[in-house]
């Protein structure tokens, strides 16, 4: 079995891992924090205050910090002087917005629930947004089941894990950020054929949440109703599976060599009780291949 060690603990619930400078940087959502730390999870440094509850992380050229504000579907900009700012509004969504990837031109793709996951609504496809670095919202595609985890390939291709789609969806991401030549890069299952949460829940083999890259084109996915990280490659083979014994909701390469494997972990995903427990984790396992 692999080794798995804590490197952080006491949080409510930490979503979107990025690894940036020689720190691990997180958001803690119902702690209203984005924080970073040294690999080790020594250094612990509050970076933003989000009201709205934080998700994604991204940067822009320039090195500002990108914020998702899930409950009021906004992305937050950190200026320089640790003051926030709106950067994009995503408008009236069906559901909170979440993770979001930003590509090395700046621009930020969003996803969003598509539904109010907590009160149990009915599942629905919904929609995945641009904040182009000026601010300017487009929705540049649509039928997404919970875009969840997102991922840019070094030849511009962006992948979408789709947590009730049993899927990662690709896009070719155009000269002009428009998304086009749109396939399914791996299937685990079917589509959805109820939209009921427990039965969806049933059906899924692997619910796709947070997901990064290696060097090697593998996509590490964290299966957020598996207790397990899947190593997926184009086709939809699963190489690895590394279950550490908790239920995982993120993941990211870093670390100094780029082969630890941090990952986010929580007894469940639920919001009632998370809210009123500190009892979230960062974990680490080193793998083979580096980030890419």
């Amino acid at each position: 079995m692999t080794d798995t060690i804590t490197v952080a603990e006491g949080f409510h619930f930490l979503e979107a891992p990025r690894w940036r400078d020689g720190r691990l940087w997180f958001s803690d959502f119902y702690g209203h924090q984005v924080y970073s730390m040294r690999e080790d999870g020594s250094d612990l440094r509050t970076e933003a205050h989000v009201p709205g509850q934080p998700s994604g992380l991204g940067w822009l050229p320039d090195g500002r910090l990108l914020v998702v504000s899930m409950r009021d579907h906004k992305v937050l900009r950190r200026e320089h002087d640790g003051t926030l700012a709106v950067h994009g509004d995503l408008g009236d969504l069906p559901g909170h917005a979440n993770d979001m990837v930003v590509d090395a031109q700046g621009r930020a793709y969003v996803g969003d629930f598509g539904f109010d996951l907590m009160a149990g609504e009915p599942i629905r496809p919904t929609s995945l947004h641009r904040v182009d670095p000026d601010g300017r919202v487009t929705e540049v595609a649509d039928e997404l089941w919970f875009p969840n985890g997102c991922a840019i390939t070094p030849d511009n291709v962006l992948l979408v894990a789709e947590t009730f789609g049993n899927r990662v969806t690709a896009f070719d991401i155009a000269p002009d950020g428009s998304l086009v030549n749109r396939r399914v890069w791996a299937e685990f299952g079917p589509l959805p054929s109820e939209r009921t949460l427990d039965k969806v829940l049933g059906s899924l083999r692997v619910a796709g949440d947070g997901a990064c890259l290696d060097a090697e084109g593998g996509l590490w996915i964290a299966d957020a109703l598996g207790n397990r990280l899947v190593r997926a490659v184009e086709g939809g083979t699963i190489t690895d599976e590394i279950k550490p014994d908790t239920p995982v909701y993120a993941c990211a390469l870093g670390g100094a060599a780029g082969t630890t494997l941090f990952a986010c972990a929580a007894p469940d995903f639920f919001e009632e009780p998370r809210k009123a427990a500190r009892e979230a984790r960062m974990i680490a396992i080193e793998v083979t291949i580096p980030a890419a």
